[in-house]
């Protein structure tokens, strides 16, 4: 590190401690990651297949300015380090009565599939919903995902303007009774409720304004080269020209303080790194269950989100849905009902609905032979007293798609799955979550931690932190952290504020080559 520069230690290069780490370097901070995995990305990770790395985690990129300025910041432009495919379809959603649905970006092409699947009353409807869900978004972006956290005047403000977003705001009204207040195909119902789970949430638990995911969705779907983990290797290779030292297979053990301030990291291998400053990049639980040194209070303790088994494995797809895979695929069960009952219990389901990643068809069919697939189902967070039988979830896997017209040549081994168990081993204190704390409840976006901790000179990043799950909340909470940390910086510096006249304006390193909100 550069002695002269303040330093900061991010712990964690998962999606919100590269973009923290990416921002405190244009901030001129000496910034050094560490990382305890081999590889950077966090849950965007991968593993080894016969056609090459199969992501395990997130599988497309949405809300791509938020990538966009982190590499203007460096005045660089994403595109020149990764290639992004954006998709036509932004989803194909298949039914055991044979039925099918392609989602795309644009609403009129919605429409009117919707017509064709459900008749002209449901496509009315789903203008309708389109509408209310834009608002929700349009709403809800700068008062929450945008700020530091939620700002509940400024949410106030933003939807007494629009009298018809109340409806949806209504305590009790979850995003399955917003739905049904909208739709009678019940698989138009289940379609739109399923993404609560992007959260790690169920439809009957959510709040309502959880619509406005559809909305972030058909903005624009963006597949990666290579897969996701692509992306975080550009992330971390950005913060390295910038000036980051980023340190793979190295954790983090203990978090050292002196006079009630943060004053370093302590590795597992007992070296001790000094810092002005620390990112701490991992589950917050972890910190409050003094996995890092001594415990940091925390508000509350929250219930986690779902989990997930996750395939990750190269196959030749043969069966007669196996021509009409897309980049992004859902297998509905004939009955959500089958599958949200048991997980609201705690429980596997017998039958649930499945995602389908064709990673190789991002542009079109691949070539002949093995692709790479991903194939996600939801479960409950980890508990240790349930047993885990991957053979029993290999069988309903490749049993159902099968049924559905889909079979693999050769089926995975049971070491192409990730469990709960796994995911609770891989982030300690996450429980194998992978969302978080729950997103269910009308106060849930209240509680997430946001980037200040109670113990000055540490903060807060990634997927678990304000403002939530997915990639580009989670590099949207490492902004927050660097903001934070640059607010907190002034306020404590010794020397008062004085006003100078004349001069010239100068920009920021941190927002200079960014557009001004």
């Amino acid at each position: 590190m550069n002695s002269a520069k303040p330093k900061a230690i991010v712990i964690g290069a998962g999606m919100g401690g590269l973009a923290a780490a990416i921002r405190l370097c244009a901030a001129g901070y000496a910034v050094t990651v560490l990382e305890h995995a081999a590889t950077p990305g966090g849950k965007a990770r991968a593993l080894p297949s016969a056609a090459g790395p199969v992501d395990t985690g997130p599988t497309v990129l949405t809300l791509r300015p938020v990538f966009d300025a982190l590499f203007a910041l460096n005045g660089e432009r994403l595109d020149d380090h990764v290639t992004l495919v954006r998709q036509d379809i932004l989803a194909r959603h298949w039914w055991p009565d044979g039925a099918t649905l392609d989602l795309r970006p644009e609403r009129e092409a919605n429409a009117e599939a919707i017509r064709a699947l459900s008749g002209p009353r449901e496509a009315a409807a789903f203008l309708r919903f389109d509408s209310l869900a834009q608002s929700l978004f349009d709403a809800f972006d700068a008062p929450v995902m945008q700020a530091p956290r939620p700002d509940l005047a400024g949410i106030l403000r933003a939807t007494l303007r629009q009298p018809r977003l109340w409806p949806a705001l209504l305590p009790g009204v979850t995003l399955d009774r917003l739905l049904r207040l909208h739709f009678r195909d019940p698989r138009l119902i289940q379609l739109f409720g399923r993404y609560a789970t992007y959260v790690g949430g169920s439809p009957a638990r959510v709040p309502a304004v959880l619509a406005l995911i559809w909305r972030a969705e058909a903005q624009g779907v963006w597949g990666v080269r290579g897969g996701m983990h692509g992306l975080a290797l550009a992330l971390a290779a950005l913060a390295e020209r910038m000036g980051a030292a980023v340190h793979y297979g190295v954790q983090a053990r203990r978090l050292l303080r002196q006079n009630d301030r943060l004053t370093g990291v302590q590795t597992a291998e007992g070296r001790t790194l000094p810092c002005d400053v620390c990112v701490f990049n991992g589950d917050p639980a972890a910190l409050s269950q003094g996995l890092m040194g001594d415990a940091i209070p925390r508000r509350s303790a929250a219930r986690p989100s779902l989990s997930a088994h996750v395939w990750a494995f190269a196959a030749t797809p043969t069966g007669p849905a196996a021509a009409a895979l897309v980049h992004h695929n859902i297998f509905f069960t004939a009955d959500p009902a089958t599958e949200f009952g048991p997980l609201a219990k705690g429980r596997l389901p017998d039958r649930q609905s499945l995602y389908v990643c064709a990673e190789d068809r991002l542009a079109g069919p691949p070539a002949p032979g093995a692709e790479r697939f991903e194939i996600i189902l939801n479960a409950p967070a980890h508990h240790p007293h349930l047993p885990e039988d991957k053979d029993q979830c290999r069988t309903r896997t490749f049993q159902q798609l099968q049924a559905m017209g889909l079979r693999f040549d050769p089926l995975p081994a049971t070491a192409s799955l990730t469990t709960p168990s796994a995911f609770a081993t891989l982030f300690p204190a996450s429980r194998g979550a992978l969302y978080g704390q729950s997103p269910e409840g009308m106060m849930a976006t209240f509680t997430r931690p946001t980037a200040r901790t109670a113990l000055p000179g540490l903060y807060l990043a990634g997927g678990g932190v304000h403002p939530g799950a997915g990639v580009p909340m989670a590099a949207l909470s490492g902004r927050h952290a660097a903001e934070a940390i640059m607010q907190d910086q002034i306020s404590r510096s010794p020397s008062g504020l004085t006003a100078m006249p004349g001069g010239i304006s100068t920009a920021s390193p941190m927002t200079g080559p960014a557009r001004s909100r």
